[in-house]
């Protein structure tokens, strides 16, 4: 007989598997704007599109991701240890989408269209203002804290999609404690039925 996993080890190799996701991710993504397409002004980055997800899945432990994704962007960027910080930290005011996820309910951000959108973008957009805030907390300009929203303006676009997509796949925009307990209770039903 196999032993099932825990709840904790499901969930650390949830979080690790969506780690994992944005190291790959993030390293593919710097290395083709290093190389072919070095002249362009825009970015791309899944690092909201993966916080918003792992936001509904597990709730805070979705700082993890915030802040990883910027400090993987940095490092393979070439970035400084202010450049990572600014990133990292700012990446972490992401997190007050919870307070969207508290007044909406995760079910209702997963279901209705419009606001699986809003939340992605609100993810995107807090995580953009967080690197705005910690870049002037050390030392930055005002007027180039405007580039941290419209370099990665296609990241708005890319979160939101990536999002909506996932809100569409069974269990990947859904609280995973609901998710296991709804795949149970249907497991139990199928073999009451068989009896």
């Amino acid at each position: 007989m196999k032993r099932q996993l825990s709840f904790q080890e499901y969930r650390n190799l949830d979080l690790f598997f969506f780690a994992v996701i944005l190291l790959f991710s993030e390293a593919l993504i710097v290395r083709a704007a290093g190389t072919w397409f070095r002249d362009q002004l825009y970015t791309v980055s899944v690092s909201a599109a993966v916080t918003a997800i792992v936001l509904v899945r597990w709730g805070p432990w979705a700082a993890i991701h915030a802040a990883l994704s910027g400090a993987i962007f940095t490092w393979m960027a070439g970035g400084s240890l202010r450049q990572l910080l600014v990133y990292a930290l700012g990446n972490e005011l992401s997190m007050a989408a919870l307070l969207l996820i508290r007044g909406f309910g995760k079910e209702k951000i997963r279901t209705n269209k419009l606001l699986t959108l809003l939340f992605a973008l609100c993810v995107q957009l807090l995580m953009q203002l967080g690197r705005a805030l910690f870049s002037l907390l050390f030392g930055g300009r005002v007027a180039d804290t405007i580039d941290f929203f419209t370099t990665d303006s296609l990241s708005d676009l890319f979160s939101m999609v990536v999002v909506w997509i996932a809100a569409r796949l069974d269990g990947v925009l859904e609280d995973q404690k609901t998710y296991l307990l709804r795949v149970h209770r249907q497991m139990e039903k199928e073999r009451g039925g068989s009896l």
